[in-house]
């Protein structure tokens, strides 16, 4: 059995056949997904995916949506997190962090969000979903800053240094589709080398497509379209995980799932 702990299910992407998927995942032994919104516009569609599937779910904004919203965002999330406090789908706030890769973003907003959800993460009593990208560092002194937090670094793709920092915090770091290209050396050396216990496993789907699935640069520009990624996905990307750690997929399903539900203890209530 395996558990997806990063999956935008309400994306445009699935609008077709979101039933489907969720069918498709469960026959491929993905027992629980965890949807993270991505600002307020979605905080409803997602808890409602979550309670009409019998998923789970996170809110929060995400640092690429920053741009997009005023102060009231923050209140919004604030008063999300009140009212569904006792909602047991609701495991974490997610997902936030910040983002050094998109050029243009205004990384003192990002910095100024990203605290400010922490804090209510915090005071919720709630684990994180983190977007790191080009950010793990700032991403560490705010844990520190703020302090009494746990979560996971979703789509980790940083140093050993920061993976072990990360990990000394109380956190997991979320591998998926990224760590089965060849040519993501760092990524699989970490898949391959960092303690057992501080690995979860995540698909992002629709996006990160895993090496199956992905398309070039070459191919879309002949017209190839980029294929979707989904959480049926997830027992494949595991496979290739075990291989690089030279361990049984049972071996690490049973892993992954106790780390999941070790740093989400909602989760686990769910699973109960």
């Amino acid at each position: 059995m395996w558990i997806d702990t990063h999956c935008h299910l309400d994306a445009r992407e699935f609008a077709e056949d979101r039933d489907a998927v969720v069918e498709r995942a469960r026959a491929a032994l993905v027992q629980q997904v965890l949807l993270p919104a991505v600002d307020p516009s979605n905080f409803d569609a997602v808890r409602e995916l979550a309670h009409r599937h019998g998923l789970a779910y996170a809110l929060g904004i995400h640092p690429l949506c920053v741009g997009s919203i005023g102060d009231d965002a923050l209140e919004a999330l604030r008063a999300a997190l009140e009212r569904h406090r006792d909602d047991p789908r609701l495991v974490a706030v997610g997902e936030i962090g910040l983002d050094h890769f998109v050029p243009g973003l205004d990384r003192d907003k990002q910095q100024r969000i990203y605290l400010a959800q922490l804090k209510l993460a915090r005071d919720a009593g709630l684990p994180v979903l983190l977007h790191v990208r080009r950010s793990a560092d700032p991403l560490l002194a705010g844990l520190r800053r703020v302090g009494g937090i746990t979560g996971i670094a979703h789509a980790f793709n940083g140093s050993r240094q920061q993976a072990e920092a990360f990990v000394a915090l109380g956190f997991k770091l979320g591998f998926g589709g990224a760590m089965t290209h060849e040519r993501a050396l760092n990524l699989r050396r970490l898949a391959a080398e960092l303690p057992l216990e501080a690995i979860v496993l995540e698909t992002d789907a629709p996006d990160i497509p895993p090496a199956w699935i992905y398309k070039t640069a070459a191919e879309r520009a002949a017209g190839a379209p980029q294929g979707r990624n989904e959480p049926a996905e997830l027992a494949r990307i595991a496979g290739e995980l075990a291989a690089l750690r030279g361990i049984a997929p049972q071996a690490l399903a049973e892993a992954s799932c106790a780390n999941a539900h070790a740093v989400l203890p909602r989760l686990q209530a769910l699973a109960a």
